[in-house]
């Protein structure tokens, strides 16, 4: 018990029930995606870019990438059948400490190791300058290794970003821009604010396709079950082109959440497997852009174990637990907010003892809710949301909702002997 226990003592948990949204499921085999990364090295435009000895740079991020150990080993192969020497770099910005053994240690996570991938793995955040963007006046730089290459295969997921909205959000060119930059790039990318990414990225990613060996890129598009339906092989010279056409079919096929708004949001988890800013607010919204769901305050109540201490994001939360505190490395997390120049989504929430208590406080600082019928959405993390709990307040919105199922009779959360949430959904 705290001292803040007695003040949230009142607020009475209302009953829920277990409710299914519906998304199409148009995800893709593991032997179709071998399939369709062959069959793209066939085509002359890609298979003619690698020739027999010619040292093939790959980049792997950082995100909870759908299928990526199948895709960036199938890459690797057919690399290899081309006669081409393939490593494999982490271009993942700051992430992991921004350290070479902390980003080295993400890609283990993933699996992606020399053992499972069949190549060398080659770390470092030193970077080289190969440029300049004009348009933006600043210097151009990517990783060491990947500009002694002979070929670069940028690789990355396409789909729009937690914190701002342009013709380029998260995909090829920003792969580029902060994966291959590194620390320093991402540095220098965020330095005029998220308001003006996206032309910065078309900016440096443009110069790199101009002055690096970037012989293709591979976007990869996920469903709202976060599983791959798409992949896309993109000429260098095209990607500017094509990405943002991508990122729109990629914005369609996306999940969200068919309520409106609610007073309280409950997470599970936050982490930067499930997006790149802890939780995607196109999603569970929480941003100063009019996106996602609306709701007045946030509860989370811990840490994903692959997100390594990186609690990016938190700062959107306005009530966390003790559990949550205790799993934050600051080491992993304050890399990221000197690199995005930001401060706001690092800050840490209101701290209670337990889950239950989590929901109590974030219940007790609402303003406008209605205690008697409090609107509470409960979710696993951001990724996962076809399995949801709301409040028996929230019911009558969800039955108007066609792509709403509601699935339980209304029930009493289950917390065990510590008050940490154990109810199934």
């Amino acid at each position: 018990m705290s001292t803040v226990t007695p003040l949230i003592a009142g607020m009475k948990l209302p009953k829920f029930v277990r409710v299914e949204q519906y998304f199409p499921h148009n995800e893709l085999s593991e032997d179709q995606i071998r399939k369709i990364i062959a069959d793209n090295f066939a085509k002359p435009e890609f298979k003619n870019t690698i020739k027999p000895g010619m040292k093939i740079c790959i980049t792997a991020g950082s995100r909870g990438v759908s299928n990526i150990v199948v895709i960036t080993r199938a890459i690797v192969d057919n690399v290899k059948a081309l006669g081409g020497e393939p490593f494999i770099i982490p271009a993942m910005g700051s992430h992991g400490g921004a350290t070479a053994e902390g980003q080295r240690g993400i890609l283990e996570a993933y699996n992606i190791t020399e053992e499972s991938m069949g190549c060398p793995i080659r770390a470092t955040m030193e970077t080289v300058k190969i440029g300049h963007a004009d348009e933006i006046d600043v210097d151009v730089q990517i990783d060491k290794y990947a500009s002694e290459a002979d070929g670069i295969i940028v690789v990355n997921r396409i789909k729009a970003h937690t914190g701002f909205k342009g013709k380029y959000e998260s995909g090829l060119m920003k792969m580029m821009t902060i994966g291959l930059g590194k620390q320093a790039g991402a540095y220098v990318a965020h330095s005029a604010g998220d308001d003006n990414m996206p032309p910065r990225l078309l900016a440096i990613g443009s110069e790199i396709i101009r002055k690096a060996p970037v012989i293709m890129g591979i976007g990869l598009m996920e469903n709202a079950f976060d599983k791959t339906y798409r992949i896309e092989f993109v000429e260098p010279q095209k990607i500017a082109e094509v990405e943002p056409v991508l990122l729109e079919d990629a914005k369609a096929a996306m999940a969200k959440i068919f309520l409106d708004a609610c007073d309280v949001i409950i997470l599970e988890k936050i982490g930067k497997n499930y997006s790149g800013g802890g939780m995607d607010p196109n999603v569970v919204g929480r941003s100063r852009l009019p996106i996602g769901i609306k709701s007045e305050r946030m509860g989370i109540f811990g840490l994903s174990e692959e997100s390594h201490g990186n609690a990016t994001g938190m700062g959107r939360a306005d009530v966390g637990t003790m559990r949550f505190f205790k799993q934050i490395s600051f080491n992993d997390t304050y890399p990221n907010a000197i690199t995005d120049h930001d401060s706001s989504v690092y800050k840490i929430p209101l701290i209670m003892d337990n889950d239950k208590e989590c929901i109590q406080a974030s219940m007790a600082i609402c303003l406008n809710m209605d205690p008697e019928n409090p609107k509470i959405l409960i979710l696993k993390n951001s990724l996962e949301v076809e399995s949801m709990l709301i409040s028996e307040a929230l019911v009558p919105e969800a039955k108007t909702r066609p792509e709403l199922t509601i699935t339980s009779e209304p029930f009493e959360l289950e917390f065990d002997e510590e008050g940490n949430f154990i109810t199934s959904y």
